[in-house]
């Protein structure tokens, strides 16, 4: 084993920061890279990425280069370390800076490789309707997500995960499997295997346009996207005109042509491809979060269609 030894780690959002606490509490942590800071909410002020006021709270050095170049130069200016681990960086790391550290990089990725590779794996897993999910602790190499797996683990998706939360468990998950690992990493006890040559898949950084809930898809599968989107940055359906936000939903046996609604009661109904969707908390326009009974008690006349 070794002790006492020297890290720099590479992470942005929320989800990265138990593993940036988890390797602070096991290693010298030389500095920390993260993003430029972004615009964030109605303000559109520049705001800090979660892991650099993480970072700061800890006392640590920050960077945030704002280019490949930019990153191999910081990162050649901390001298030697034993190991860089990235979580969530969101950015493409070229081979010269995967070579600096005595052990290379190693990559916490939220799911099971090769199951979903790429920037989306939570919000795919949840749409594509599987029943487990995972973290993998990966060699990293010039691939997107191709490295050597060094060591996973599993968990189930339950009916009541949404995006937010199997991400908070997977983050949880994945500082302590780099809590459990790196020392026999660093120390080159742990030998990775390659990914399984078959059950690939992709999952590309969400757009706009990933949000909209089409009509031609069943209401499970409707659920399924909308549980993978909520609460941020939530699922979308165009009704009467009006762009809302669908954060809860459940299928319907009613059966509705698609795009039509029907309103019983409190229940708000959307026709589906093969049934109808029951809306439960949506947001509308420059609104708050409610249920969609109290969306309804607000309407002057009942919505007509969807799209």
């Amino acid at each position: 084993m070794v002790a006492g030894f020297r890290t720099v780690f590479l992470g942005t959002p929320i989800t990265a920061v138990p593993s940036l606490s988890a390797l602070h509490q096991m290693s010298d942590v030389a500095l920390v890279v993260t993003r430029p800071n972004r615009p964030r909410g109605r303000s559109g002020i520049p705001l800090p990425p979660p892991v650099k006021e993480a970072a700061a709270e800890l006392g640590l050095t920050v960077s945030q280069p704002a280019s490949r170049e930019e990153l191999e130069a910081k990162l050649r200016e901390v001298g030697p370390v034993d190991v860089g681990v990235v979580t969530a960086f969101g950015m493409i790391i070229p081979k010269a800076v995967l070579a600096l550290p005595r052990r290379g990089m190693v990559n916490i990725h939220f799911s099971l490789l090769p199951r979903w590779r790429g920037a989306s794996p939570v919000q795919a897993a949840l749409m594509a309707g599987d029943r487990e999910t995972g973290v993998s602790l990966m060699q990293m190499d010039e691939g997107l997500d191709t490295g050597p797996v060094l060591a996973t683990a599993t968990t189930t998706i339950r009916p009541s995960d949404d995006g937010a939360g199997l991400s908070s468990r997977l983050a949880a998950m994945g500082a302590t499997l780099l809590s459990s690992h790196l020392q026999q990493i660093v120390a080159g006890e742990i030998k990775g295997h390659p990914q399984a040559p078959g059950g690939s898949s992709y999952a590309p950084r969400l757009t706009a346009a990933d949000r909209r809930l089409a009509l031609h898809l069943s209401p499970d599968q409707a659920v399924n996207k909308i549980r993978a989107l909520a609460p941020r940055p939530g699922a979308v359906l165009e009704i009467d005109g009006q762009l809302m936000r669908i954060l809860a939903a459940r299928p319907s046996p009613r059966p509705l042509p698609a795009g039509q609604i029907e309103v019983s009661g409190e229940e708000l109904l959307v026709g589906m491809s093969e049934g109808s969707l029951e809306i439960l908390v949506v947001q509308p326009p420059g609104g708050r979060e409610m249920g969609a009974a109290e969306w309804l008690r607000g309407l002057r006349r009942h919505p007509a269609q969807a799209r």
